[in-house]
């Protein structure tokens, strides 16, 4: 007979973006496998109600508030890590912004503002992290970097262009880190979240959306935790520079204008007769 070992006793894990979700998913999931966890989130009440729920469980968290768009307020929260935890050994890159209602702009009502706050919090944000990880993973001669990319990243969603752009880079410097950082044993993946059901979205809502998924429903915040423990286990340690979807099967089928949050009928109107 075999026993199950925890897989990460003596690992410290950041997770970002991780007071709700699927960033909580992770961490939680991270937790039970016993890695110390670097709970981070822009909002405190979230951060913190995560450390105490995983500490209140017999684990080690410590909440870190920080907005990863921002370069100072990253290294603090590395240092934090360091000062608490002594090494980081997986960072998984989750902070986003993905709603519509905040990234879902048409193309041609786009600005300079609404640009820059997509790509920075979706973008940005994993290079920053991801830069000071690697100098610290490099230095250990180990470490797993793993960030959240989206569908979009090779398949337009409608309205999105600022969101799909940011995440496409997020694929590109995942395959870009993976390369430079191999020699310094560290490795680097992203996964591709499908249609996750969030609390926002009804039972109505959910079947609708569902029934475009190959399997058949939405998936949940949990079912990415198991992958993102995978990629940062040692059972992956032969892999790195990929983006794994874990979609149900949305990708490999032929879209239809279903899965669209945002339908032609919502695009604006444009006055032909004042084109010069």
């Amino acid at each position: 007979m075999t026993t199950s070992t925890p897989r990460f006793v003596g690992k410290t894990v950041i997770v970002t973006g991780a007071g709700k979700g699927i960033g909580r998913a992770v961490a939680e999931r991270f937790a039970r496998e016993g890695a110390n966890l670097v709970v981070n989130d822009l909002d405190a009440d979230s951060a913190r109600a995560v450390a105490d729920a995983i500490s209140a469980a017999g684990g080690q968290a410590h909440p870190a508030v920080a907005d990863v768009a921002d370069s100072a307020q990253v290294g603090a929260m590395f240092d934090s890590a360091l000062e608490r935890f002594g090494r980081v050994d997986v960072l998984v890159n989750n902070a986003a912004i993905a709603s519509v209602a905040l990234a879902g702009r048409h193309f041609l009502e786009g600005d300079e503002a609404w640009w820059d706050r997509i790509v920075d919090a979706n973008l940005k944000s994993v290079f920053l992290c991801s830069h000071r990880a690697a100098g610290l993973m490099a230095r250990q001669g180990s470490g797993v970097i793993i960030s959240m990319s989206s569908g979009g990243a090779t398949k337009a969603h409608r309205g999105m262009a600022s969101y799909d752009a940011a995440k496409g880079g997020v694929e590109a410097l995942t395959r870009a880190m993976a390369l430079d950082l191999a020699p310094y044993g560290v490795r680097v993946n992203a996964l591709v979240p499908g249609f996750i059901r969030t609390y926002q979205i009804s039972d109505e809502l959910a079947a609708e959306r569902g029934a475009l998924v190959p399997l058949g429903h939405l998936g949940t915040a949990e079912d990415l935790a198991g992958p993102t423990l995978f990629l940062a286990s040692d059972d992956a340690r032969y892999i790195t520079g990929i983006c794994l979807p874990v979609d149900g099967g949305v990708l490999v089928q032929q879209r239809s204008a279903p899965v669209d949050i945002y339908p032609p009928s919502a695009f604006p109107r444009i006055d032909q007769s004042a084109l010069p």
